[in-house]
């Protein structure tokens, strides 16, 4: 390609997932400096790709996580060929995210094999997973050519946040008067039970971090409003702000932590791009796949026969894997990482 291109990325619907695709983006304008990005994805992950200054153009995807609508993704491919598009990447591996660029007429679809996508994707490419064990040099490899070297190099995603905005959503959710470093607990995993630390442990150790002086502020979606409800109630003086913020406040916000603890979710990763001090905890999932791309998180997980088992729920109902990391041994941890 002579001039820069323009690209339509097909995004991932997991905030985790499109965090990972930053790096996917930094790759392509380090390829083709000037290029044109757009992001093709549902609403709720455009907050994260207003600051990802790589994205030129952000397209919400008007349809519900898993919702097939045939039409309405035909109707959206025949608006979008007017855009002239030069290039489409197809980041999920469904059939149907594969439509959309189809009917935009994009010359080249490029994404992999997935769901039989022969004729919809042109540059359809088989997965190795052993030479991509991550989700991340999955992406990257899809903004190379077929006979690129693997595993690609893959830049750290990082998040940008506006000054200004943060310190207006600080206000507004009144935390502007308090003082003391402020940790982010992050209990929540939308994935299933096997991939949450238990809230009591969260709880015992934003006991230990308020004695000490610090502020413990917990981030969730409305689904993990009982658990943090529950940490909350069992340590008084945490500001609660599960349920509260979109996910474009808890962006802002996690901005101004000093370190976070996560579980393995989107809010990790959301952390670990915002590159603060990050601790997080696996239990049944692999944190070889889809680790935290930050050079000072560290991972917290006993490596048990059983685990990573990939479940939501644990096969054997004791989930072992994390109600067997203890508090002490994740305050250890926190202690080592914010003092290096």
């Amino acid at each position: 390609m002579n001039t820069p291109p323009r690209i339509l990325v097909v995004g991932p619907a997991w905030a985790g997932d499109m965090v990972m695709a930053q790096s996917l983006f930094i790759a392509l304008h380090s390829r083709f400096p000037g290029c044109a990005i757009d992001v093709l994805a549902p609403a709720w992950t455009l907050p994260l790709l207003e600051r990802m200054p790589e994205v030129s153009g952000k397209i919400s995807l008007p349809l519900g996580h898993g919702q097939f609508a045939f039409n309405a993704r035909r109707r959206l491919g025949l608006e979008l060929r007017q855009e002239n598009y030069d290039w489409a990447i197809v980041l999920p591996n469904s059939w149907k995210s594969a439509l959309i660029p189809f009917f935009a007429r994009i010359p080249r679809r490029s994404g992999y094999v997935g769901e039989w996508r022969y004729g919809l994707l042109n540059d359809a490419r088989r997965l190795d997973k052993i030479r991509l064990p991550r989700t991340v040099q999955r992406f990257v490899a899809l903004g190379l050519e077929k006979n690129a070297p693997l595993p690609p190099v893959c830049p750290m995603p990082r998040l940008r946040v506006d000054a200004g905005n943060v310190a207006a959503v600080k206000e507004r959710f009144g935390l502007t008067a308090t003082k003391g470093p402020v940790l982010a607990l992050c209990p929540g995993a939308e994935y299933g039970p096997a991939k949450r630390w238990p809230s009591a442990y969260f709880a015992e150790v934003a006991r230990v971090k308020l004695a000490e002086g610090w502020q413990v502020w917990l981030f969730g979606s409305g689904k993990d409003v009982e658990t943090a409800n529950a940490i909350e109630a069992a340590a008084p003086g945490c500001a609660n702000l599960a349920g509260r913020t979109g996910l474009a406040e808890a962006v802002d916000l996690l901005s101004l932590a000093d370190a976070a603890i996560s579980n393995d979710s989107g809010l990790m990763h959301v952390a670990a791009a915002l590159d603060k001090p990050l601790l997080a905890v696996y239990g049944s999932s692999d944190p070889g796949f889809p680790p935290p791309l930050n050079d000072r998180a560290r991972v917290v997980r006993l490596g048990l026969e059983c685990s990573p088992c990939f479940k939501r729920e644990c096969p054997f109902g004791h989930t072992r894997c994390l109600t067997d990391i203890r508090p002490v041994q994740v305050l250890d941890a926190l202690k080592r990482l914010c003092a290096s």
